[in-house]
């Protein structure tokens, strides 16, 4: 199939259109906030855009930060918690941009995945180890 024209509605897939990863061989990073890791499953390095699966030991606490975007999250396994209540396995919560909050994971720690329009800015003046590295 040829390239189709700068601005041309496309009507069929094209190949190389989908992109497949691969989560179980990505090697997990660990946060620089302990007992929280995390693989990167998209990112846009312009807008900062990302969507992260986040592993939280029992008790992981993040830094106070805002969200400077959308944050959208569902958990896999376990819970997190933060001052508007709890969000349990199976359940999806989402906090508009400006949102602050410090989240902490149950007992039993939390598997869940994030997708955020924008980096978090921490309050404690760390950086946000979750976003694209600045060069």
């Amino acid at each position: 199939m040829s390239e189709q024209a700068s601005g041309e509605e496309r009507t069929a897939p094209f190949e190389g259109q989908t992109r497949i990863v691969n989560v179980n061989d990505m090697p997990w990073q660990q946060a620089g906030t302990p007992g929280i890791k995390f693989k990167v499953l998209y990112r846009d390095e312009k807008t900062g855009a990302s969507t992260l699966l986040l592993c939280f030991e029992p008790g992981a606490k993040t830094p106070l930060h805002q969200h400077t975007g959308l944050e959208q999250t569902f958990v896999l396994e376990g819970s997190l918690s933060d001052h508007d209540g709890t969000i349990s396995a199976g359940n999806f919560v989402w906090r508009q941009a400006g949102s602050i909050h410090q989240a902490t994971s149950g007992s039993n720690g939390s598997l869940h995945i994030a997708f955020f329009s924008s980096p978090n800015r921490m309050l404690d003046g760390s950086e946000d180890d979750l976003a694209p590295k600045q060069e």
